[in-house]
């Protein structure tokens, strides 16, 4: 033991690692859907080696991994929270708001109950509002204060502690409020209700984790018989022809001649045709009244398979109905996805396309060409990191944050450098999505800069908070645990009946947006399983932006109410 203290002092990032590993072991236990997650985790790895050892933790090391992991979530957010401005939007907004509003004065006035000092107090709404970046916000606010050193590090110590407590009911309570008392609460049976938004959208209803063995979409050779109902029809007749599914024909084999046909072209008895749709209506609807050919000739098409984001006003704000029936520039290429923020969300016709979603699509490589530069930008793999953005722009949300304050009442409020970083990553997010080649970051860099950014950030914490953790939580332990528990379901069942019988959402849309309101995708997935459906995953996208922002900002309100 003392010669791994002696390697952690003088190498105290091999402590970091190690921190983060057991953290992201922790993380991934569950006990009937329910855990600590991998940043909890990291923070609770951060403990238990702090516990044992000394580990001299840098402070700029942690604001710079602190700050990265800002950035990315708002670089993640910044399309979708403008876009949520606009149109009909305004009652998600109203929910987006009032849910976290409600939280930040719940963990207030349980606080001041308590008796807890700010550090106690930022740690009890950080794990009851599971928004762990609570603990960089909040850590900055008390570094800002007129106290001595010493007791700044307690009160930061005491974030880790309050939050670590109050996480587990904090999933749990977003878990059981959406899935399970907030129906009930509502009278609604979730599988009808969601059954209703499904038809409504035009989605074709499948089983949670079950997906078809075939390929979604692909290429088939068929042969028109001399009886076939498209002979005689022209290729854009042909194509109209097939109710409720898009097929499209591509290539001709005509007396032992391959081409490409136009719209006019006119089908003839015993043409053999590349058609390209989704397996199933290819089999369903053509399979019947086709022979099927095996022609690898005819079916050797460049196939092009390409995530386009979403810029343009042509398409942002429509349905996918709208867009396949006014755009003859989509002709061919079909939609495999719709990713809108980390959330895949449901497709149907009636679904609606929103600035900074990403369209993964399918078809020839020239079809797919000829539509990318009309929807935004397409997505390839291997586009590089606009450093200069990234670099300046955190610059600028740092000197913006720690200059600028906020007046609330008799106080004034520092902005703070987390908060001004996080909404610096807000705005580029946006101005990506208006303009593409503005700033631009692989969606896997954002990945890892949120990933390990805030692992990173909390494990150190937590190495910081081990001496005293164990006598922290026999002291405060159940007091802590029992404020959170209110603190996590007050702004869960206010917000349930605001959002349905105030802004009058949708029950099962609500649910998803209450979990997105506090940031919470355990909440979602547990309203996807009770409901044998994915559109609660709408309302999640919807909400998350504002629950990302706010609850990122109370973490520098709750410290300067508290003081």
């Amino acid at each position: 033991m003392k010669s791994l203290a002696t390697v952690f002092t003088k190498y105290p990032e091999m402590a970091v690692y190690l921190a983060i590993g057991i953290g992201y072991f922790i993380g991934k236990l569950k006990f009937h859907g329910v855990g600590f997650g991998v940043v909890t985790g990291s923070l609770l790895g951060g403990v238990f080696i702090g516990n044992f050892f000394h580990v001299p933790v840098s402070d700029q090391a942690k604001a710079m991994l602190f700050l990265l992991f800002l950035f990315g979530i708002g670089y993640s957010v910044g399309p979708g929270f403008f876009q949520n401005l606009k149109g009909d939007g305004w009652r998600w907004v109203l929910l987006g708001v009032f849910v976290p509003v409600v939280g930040l004065f719940a963990a207030y006035v349980v606080a001041r109950f308590l008796k807890l000092d700010p550090g106690y107090a930022a740690g009890l709404l950080s794990g009851s509002l599971t928004e762990s970046p609570v603990i960089g916000t909040a850590g900055e606010a008390i570094r800002a204060l007129s106290v001595s050193d010493d007791q700044k590090q307690q009160w930061i110590s005491h974030i880790a502690v309050a939050d670590a407590i109050c996480y587990i009911f904090g999933t749990l309570g977003v878990i059981l409020v959406c899935s399970s008392f907030g129906p009930k609460l509502l009278g609604i049976d979730l599988r009808a209700e969601s059954k209703k938004v499904e038809d409504a959208l035009g989605i074709k209803h499948t089983k949670l984790g079950v997906s078809s063995a075939w390929q979604p979409i692909s290429f088939r050779a068929y042969t028109i018989p001399p009886n076939g109902q498209v002979a005689g029809k022209t290729i854009a007749e042909a194509e109209r022809s097939v109710s409720g599914a898009r097929l499209f024909v591509e290539r001709i084999r005509r007396s032992g001649e391959i081409f490409s046909p136009v719209s006019t072209t006119v089908l003839e008895a015993g043409d053999t045709v590349a058609v390209l749709g989704r397996t199933e209506a290819l089999i369903n609807l053509l399979g019947p009244s086709s022979i099927e050919a095996t022609d690898p000739e005819l079916l050797d098409i460049p196939v092009a398979s390409f995530g386009l984001y979403v810029t343009s006003d042509r398409f942002a704000g429509k349905t996918l109905r709208a867009i396949n029936e006014n755009t003859d520039e989509a002709r061919g290429v079909l939609i495999r996805r719709i990713t809108r923020g980390e959330q895949s969300i449901p497709i149907g016709p009636g679904t609606v396309v929103q600035r900074g979603d990403t369209l993964e699509v399918s078809g020839p490589q020239a079809a797919v060409e000829r539509l990318a530069p009309l929807v935004g930008r397409m997505i390839h793999p291997t586009e590089d990191t606009d450093f200069i953005v990234l670099g300046t722009a955190i610059f600028l949300g740092v000197l913006f944050g720690a200059v600028v304050t906020i007046p609330l009442g008799h106080l004034r409020i520092t902005l703070g450098t987390s908060v001004g970083t996080l909404l610096a990553g807000v705005m580029v997010g946006w101005l990506r999505s208006v303009k593409p080649w503005f700033g631009k970051i692989p969606d896997g860099a954002i990945h890892f800069m949120k990933d390990i950014g805030l692992a990173a950030f909390v494990a150190m914490v937590g190495l910081k908070a081990g001496p005293i953790f164990i006598t922290a939580v026999r002291q405060y332990g159940y007091i802590l645990f029992l404020g959170g528990i209110v603190v996590t379901l007050t702004p869960l069942i206010s917000g349930l009946f605001f959002g349905r019988y105030v802004v009058r959402l949708n029950p099962v849309l609500l649910l998803g947006g209450l979990a997105g309101a506090q940031t919470m995708i355990a909440g979602v997935a547990a309203v996807q399983e009770k409901s044998d459906s994915p559109v609660a995953t709408l309302g999640y996208s919807y909400t998350v932006a504002f629950g990302h922002i706010l609850l990122t900002t109370w973490g520098t309100i709750i410290v300067a109410l508290m003081t």
